[in-house]
């Protein structure tokens, strides 16, 4: 990409009054990001949500500059950037309607690739808490090994999931309230370091932005949008974690959270998610994987294998399975609708005729595989 099409990218998420659902909106309607800066304020003004006010802050340009400043910063860092129409934009994340325009990475790890299970709690969170996170993570690499945990590189829940997926060499992601040129805490920068070699630190801000306390808020969004599933390990009844909870039943992905005793402070969030039947009661790693029909590798549990031939099949349902073939762990539904050039509502209907015809199965977080 040329470094003028990343500026006027970039510049459209540092216009002040400007959302992401209004910033894509505003694309959408002009045709491209150039062309938000190239418009005619008395133009501007006239497309709706953007008004007067809205429309001077944009055809001042300052924010180009700003832009420009940060184009040096990602080039001297290597890191990677995703505009949200990006083929390797995470899938998953873009499903969600308030996803950031633009998201920042650094490190070694496929934002697309592998089953992503968010795990956050409180930060004051108990020995008895760490262990069952330890407990499950240390399960799921043996189970899953192509897990992916996601959580906050916060105090607590956070980092003691951080610490045990580098120890069970399962890739890990911290998602940060701030810039990639700093880590909040200080004291997790060597966590931080370490999860760069197989992980990824994963941010929507711009560099020099401080860790505010509104930013960690808006990251938990990130969480929820980039997961298949999110485990709740330890929550008192108000928090960050029920926050990333609620969230991720927004957007239809699947809660789990670890029960405690009445009385227990740091549990009192979590047996709340149950009993409102926002969240599933999880004990172990085995409970997520049959949850989640990521069960083939538990011991002992067999699976129903369908031994006939597809019989009757479009040339559009025959490219499907031919795809479907090339992922065994499934495949999201709009990302094969990218790879197949199709509009989504005819994948849709395509995906569902071929459901009733026993050919796919469709996993949570509308993840498609072969029926083998």
């Amino acid at each position: 990409m040329n470094t003028q099409m990343l500026q006027y990218r970039i510049g459209i998420t540092l216009i002040k009054g400007i959302g992401n659902n209004l910033a894509k909106n505003l694309i959408a309607y002009l045709g491209s990001e150039e062309a938000v800066f190239k418009e005619k304020q008395k133009n501007l003004a006239k497309i709706p949500g953007i008004g007067e006010v809205l429309s001077k802050e944009i055809v001042l340009q300052d924010v180009l500059l700003r832009a420009e400043l940060e184009i040096e910063f990602i080039l001297k860092n290597k890191i990677q950037y995703y505009y949200f129409t990006d083929r390797d934009y995470p899938y998953r994340l873009k499903e969600c309607p308030d996803a950031p325009i633009m998201l920042y990475s650094k490190g070694n790890c496929n934002l697309n690739d592998g089953k992503f299970i968010g795990i956050v709690g409180t930060r004051n969170a108990t020995e008895i808490g760490r262990e069952n996170c330890r407990n499950m993570i240390g399960d799921l690499s043996v189970m899953l090994p192509n897990a992916v945990i996601v959580s906050g590189l916060a105090y607590g829940i956070d980092i003691t999931a951080h610490k045990t997926a580098l120890d069970s060499s399962l890739s890990t992601i911290g998602v940060l309230g701030h810039g990639l040129d700093r880590i909040y805490p200080a004291t997790h920068r060597s966590s931080a370091v370490k999860i760069l070699e197989s992980g990824a630190l994963v941010t929507e801000y711009l560099s020099k932005t401080n860790p505010d306390r509104q930013n960690f808020a808006n990251r938990n969004r990130i969480i929820a949008g980039m997961c298949d599933a999110i485990v709740v390990v330890e929550s008192a009844t108000r928090g960050g974690a029920l926050i990333t909870a609620e969230l991720a039943n927004d957007y239809n992905r699947d809660v789990f959270a670890f029960p405690g005793r009445v009385s227990d402070e740091w549990s009192a969030g979590c047996n709340a998610l149950i009993k409102q039947n926002k969240a599933a009661l999880v004990e172990s790693a085995t409970d997520i994987l049959k949850a989640m029909n990521w069960d083939e590798n538990i011991p002992g549990v067999s699976k129903n294998i369908q031994t006939s031939l597809f019989i009757d099949l479009s040339d559009a349902e025959q490219s499907i399975v031919t795809i479907l073939r090339q992922h065994p762990d499934g495949i999201q539904m709009n990302e094969l609708a990218i790879k197949l050039e199709y509009p989504v509502s005819k994948i849709s209907s395509l995906l569902l005729e071929m459901e009733f015809k026993g050919v796919v199965k469709c996993s949570p977080g509308n993840v498609y595989r072969i029926v083998k």
